[in-house]
Formats: structure tokens, C-alpha cells, sequence
């Protein structure tokens, strides 16, 4: 046994990340066995790389005493995601464990969902007062720890974020000149409550290294990283591409079963309502089906067609959202240019596929009617798929929750009825 504690504990201290994907393979119960044999300071990196839902169930089932020396190696940031997955009794118990200038940093990291700036920052940061001079402030930066200097903010003795210096400035400066004649008070900062999306848009537009953080009263947090902001934007195009067909955003390919069925379950059941609305289109030109068979072998590619239209639609007006292309003065200029852009792909598509089909059945009739019918459906999903996630914006919901499910909907109804009806009153005028 202690050999293999040895070699468990060789692996961990060598290869973390690889440990941590190990870890997450293994069920909550067996991962928190396996740290409890091991030493803090081996398993603290570890852990750091742990999907914060899945080292919070770990974590849950540790003793308080584990947590707290589990915490104590971690990033105050990554603490505070972790205790966000943790039941408040123990979330309370691990943070009563920890010394109290600690618990101060991590309460203020838990006010922040992890969906704001204040939930993606490192508190962690040094900052130069403004009354001091130059060489009080060189000084001060060569005593800092190396990972808290990032720019070099200036703020008054509340802790106001009042400046910006250039490190050249600094360094050109007589040592008893005053650090307030060299600031520049042009700083660009965001407040805690921002929503990571903006702050994601923003570092991306400003090229930032870091964005620093305030509260209400301009008091410096902490800032938020360039690197964290990448991670943080491919995680949420991750989240919108799972919302797109009804998953949960925050669902892992590891998650519980518990949580998957919470997460799609309720999403299954409105396809499934949707699905029997286009039955019903359907059940409404049953004559017409039974006296041409043909028309049930040519459903599929009409509402197909009208799906995939509407998807390409729907997944460049997500992303003009998400990246703020789309504003609200250039809302009707991409409905109308979708719409263009659908009816032309319709005509062409329809030309075709009427072609197929009269070589195929030799039925004029036929062919004219699905090249209509194509033309209708292409144009309405176009539009379908461009109004979605817009609407759904304009409403105050997330774009992408769901919108796939939403514009299957549009085009199978529309698509069947579009198809069924025309068949139904331009196929007797062709005998």
C-alpha cells in the first residue's frame, strides 16, 4: 500500500494536469479517497485544475480539516469557484478554517457570481498610493510578489483606483519627485458587476494584458487577466454551442446523471411538444397524402432544406450577437439581408430539387410544387433563424438557449404546411 501511495503520489507531483483528468475519470467518492491519502502541497496543484463543479463534489466529501489544507494551496480565484459548488454548512466550515485575512479575500471573491468580472478576477494585485514618491514606490514594486504586478495602478489611500503609471516614467523620475506628477488619470476600468461577456468584448477590442476592477466606489478589486478572458470566451462559446440543442450550459461530459436529466429533460419534452405540432400539420392533409404516396417520400427534403437554411442563419446571428456585431440600429438590415440571401439560395435550391423530382416521378405538378414549397420554406427559416436568437435577446433570455429547438419548430411546421397546402390546391390544376 505504500508503495503504491508512492508511485500515486510520484504521478501527481510530476504531471498534474494529467492527475487532474485521472481524478475527474474517477467517481467523486474513489478521487476524494485518493487525495486523503496524499499531502496537501502535492495534490494543491491538482486540484487548481479541476473543473471547479467537479473539485467542489470532491472537496464535499473531504473532512474540514482536508478542505481547508486543500483551499490553502489554491489561487483566492480558484478558491472561490470551488466553494461556490460546496453546500453552504460546508462552505461555512471550510472558510472558518482558514485564517481570517484569507476569508476576508474570499468572502469578497463569493459576493461575485462567477459570471461577472468581480467572479473572474485575481484579488491578488499591487497598486502604488499616490503620495508617495519615486523611489518609495521602486521600492515598494521590488518587495512585491512578481504575479500581483501587472500595470502599475495608482490609487489614493482609500484604495480608489485614481491613475495609471508608465513604468519608463518611473524609472526617469528623480527619486524624491512625487508619484502624483507622473500618473496619467485616463485609466479604463470596469465594475465588479459586469457581466464576463462585456469584459471578454472589451479585452479582445482594447488588447489589454489586464482590466482592472472596482466596486461601486471605485475601489480597486483586483484585475482580470488576458488569459483568463481567453479561457473564459472559449467556454462560453462551449456553453452556447450546448444550449444551442437544449443541454445545460454549465454540463460536462463527466456530470452526474442527475444533472443531465435536470438539465435536458425539461428541453426534450418542448421538442417533443413541437414535434407533435408538425404531426398535426401533417394529420391535416392526410387525404391528400393518401391519394399521392409521393408527397410522404418528398417531406424530409423540404423541411431538411429548410432546417439546415435556418441553422446557417442561426449560428452567424449568435455570433454577430455575442461578439456585438449586431446592434440595435442594424436589426432590420440583417433580417432583410437573411431574408434576401434566403430567398436567393431558395430559388436555386428549388430549381434543382424541381428538376429531381419531375425526372424522378414525371408529374409536373410534382416538380412545381416542391420547387415552391422550397422557395416558401428557405425564405421563412431564413428569417426564422435571424429573428430567433434576437428576439430571444430582446426579451432579456440567452440567444442560444435552445433557438435550434425553437427553429426545428418553425421550418417542419411551415415546411409540411407549405407543401401539403400548395399540393393540395395546385396538383389538381395539372390533372
Amino acid at each position: 500500500m505504500e508503495t503504491l501511495t508512492s508511485l500515486v503520489r510520484s504521478f501527481v507531483e510530476t504531471h498534474p494536469e494529467g492527475a487532474a483528468h485521472a481524478l475527474e475519470a474517477l467517481d467523486a467518492e474513489e478521487a476524494a479517497r485518493v487525495l486523503a491519502l496524499l499531502p496537501a502541497r502535492s495534490v494543491g496543484p491538482v486540484v487548481e485544475r479541476l473543473t471547479p463543479y467537479a473539485a467542489g463534489a470532491i472537496l464535499e466529501r473531504l473532512t474540514p480539516e482536508q478542505t481547508h489544507a486543500l483551499l490553502a494551496q489554491m489561487t483566492p480565484r480558484q478558491a472561490a469557484l470551488v466553494l461556490q459548488h460546496l453546500e453552504d454548512g460546508k462552505r461555512e466550515a471550510a472558510l472558518a478554517a482558514l485564517p481570517g485575512q484569507q476569508v476576508a479575500v474570499l468572502r469578497e471573491l463569493l459576493r461575485y457570481s462567477s459570471e461577472t468580472a468581480g467572479g473572474m478576477m485575481e484579488p491578488q494585485v499591487t497598486s502604488i498610493a499616490i503620495d508617495l514618491s519615486t523611489h518609495e514606490a521602486i521600492q515598494l514594486l521590488r518587495r512585491a510578489a512578481r504575479q500581483t504586478l501587472y500595470y502599475l495602478y495608482v490609487t489614493d489611500r482609500e484604495g480608489k483606483l485614481v491613475g495609471i503609471l508608465q513604468m519608463r516614467d518611473l524609472l526617469l523620475a528623480q527619486p524624491a519627485d512625487p508619484i502624483s506628477s507622473l500618473i496619467s488619470h485616463e485609466v479604463f476600468s470596469v465594475p465588479a458587476t459586469l457581466d464576463r461577456e462585456e469584459v471578454t468584448t472589451l479585452m479582445r477590442q482594447r488588447r489589454f494584458l489586464a482590466l482592472p476592477v472596482v466596486d461601486e466606489d471605485k475601489r480597486l478589486l483586483g484585475v482580470v487577466r488576458y488569459e483568463r478572458a481567453l479561457d473564459t470566451a472559449q467556454q462560453e462559446a462551449f456553453e452556447d454551442l450546448q444550449k444551442l440543442v437544449g443541454a445545460g450550459g454549465d454540463e460536462r461530459a463527466l456530470s452526474p446523471v442527475s444533472v443531465v436529466i435536470r438539465k435536458r429533460l425539461p428541453w426534450l419534452y418542448v421538442n417533443l411538444l413541437t414535434a407533435f405540432l408538425a404531426a398535426a400539420v401533417v394529420g391535416l392533409f392526410e387525404s391528400t397524402l393518401a391519394a399521392m404516396t409521393a408527397l410522404a417520400v418528398l417531406l424530409p427534403i423540404v423541411s431538411g432544406q429548410g432546417g439546415n437554411s435556418g441553422s446557417q442563419t442561426l449560428a452567424v446571428v449568435i455570433r454577430g450577437i455575442a461578439l456585438r456585431e449586431i446592434l440595435p440600429g442594424s436589426v432590420r438590415r440583417v433580417l432583410l439581408k437573411e431574408l434576401v440571401a434566403a430567398m436567393i439560395n431558395g430559388i436555386a435550391i428549388g430549381i434543382v430539387t424541381a428538376a429531381g423530382v419531375f425526372l424522378w416521378s414525371r408529374n409536373l405538378g410534382l416538380a412545381v410544387v416542391i420547387g415552391v414549397a422550397m422557395v416558401a420554406n428557405m425564405a421563412i427559416a431564413g428569417i426564422a433563424g435571424a429573428a430567433i436568437p434576437l428576439v430571444l435577446r430582446r426579451l432579456g433570455r440567452d440567444p442560444a438557449q435552445s433557438s435550434s429547438i425553437f427553429l426545428t419548430t418553425v421550418t417542419d411546421t411551415i415546411g409540411f404546411a407549405s407543401f401539403l397546402g400548395l399540393a393540395e390546391v395546385l396538383l389538381p390544376r395539372f390533372g
